[in-house]
């Protein structure tokens, strides 16, 4: 097994809590600097970044993995990851599909910028992105795996707009195997007080909105090769 220092959470300037510096080509370098070798973009509820991103990523020898931080019905934010660009794409035209239209007020939300390969802006996406989806959190897993992805909930040590905070509770029936912490300190107590996640493998990202608070190099993932299904794979693997 090959150990990837990673960061899978990342947000660019599409997502309207992302700084404008976070462009595809900015969040690559980055990387670069800091010597990360696998990163994945997330943004709310869109991939539409994912093209210049992976493009970029290609060229600098980084791994870049397509993906999206979805807000379900009951507002909990889970991290979804793709094996392709093509899958990506096809679950951001559905996800768009149950976004709750809202037009987004840049003054009040911020801007939600399209950018190509050449950090040059294209478009702007018109409904708010980090509004509630129509997808309640029970259909994630069976969802994400329609498009040969993974479901990973993000965050579920934050007070707010985690599995945790929001249900108030680990559903029995889940059928997730993976986890996101921001503060690895509380793992042992969330799994005390929730067994589920003694069957889950742990990782920690940044959910960096700003180039700086992107991780360094102080996280792996161990996987059997450089292709992103079998990094996926590595993720959701019963530790």
């Amino acid at each position: 097994m090959l150990p990837f220092s990673y960061d899978l959470h990342l947000h660019s300037c599409l997502s309207p809590c992302g700084d404008a510096d976070m462009t595809p080509g900015n969040i690559v370098g980055m990387a670069v600097v800091k010597q990360l070798e696998v990163i994945a973009l997330t943004d709310h509820n869109s991939c539409k970044n994912c093209p210049a991103f992976l493009k970029i990523a290609e060229d600098y020898g980084i791994i870049a993995i397509p993906g999206m931080e979805l807000c379900t019905l009951e507002e909990v934010h889970v991290v979804c990851l793709f094996p392709t660009l093509e899958e990506a794409m096809k679950f951001d035209e559905y996800v768009y599909g149950q976004l709750i239209p809202f037009p987004n007020e840049e003054n009040i939300f911020g801007k939600q910028e399209i950018c190509n390969e050449r950090d040059e802006i294209i478009g702007k996406e018109a409904n708010l992105l980090i509004n509630a989806t129509n997808i309640s959190f029970d259909r994630v897993y069976d969802l994400v795996k329609q498009y040969q992805g993974i479901m990973i909930p993000a965050h579920i040590d934050k007070p707010t707009n985690s599995l945790i905070s929001n249900l108030g509770f680990i559903p029995p029936d889940s059928k997730f195997s993976c986890a996101e912490l921001k503060d690895l300190s509380k793992l042992h107590s969330l799994r005390n007080s929730n067994p589920y996640l003694e069957q889950c493998n742990i990782i920690s990202n940044s959910d960096a909105h700003y180039l700086e608070h992107i991780n360094e190099p102080v996280h792996f993932l161990y996987s059997e090769s450089r292709d992103i299904r079998d990094i996926l794979k590595a993720l959701v693997t019963n530790p």
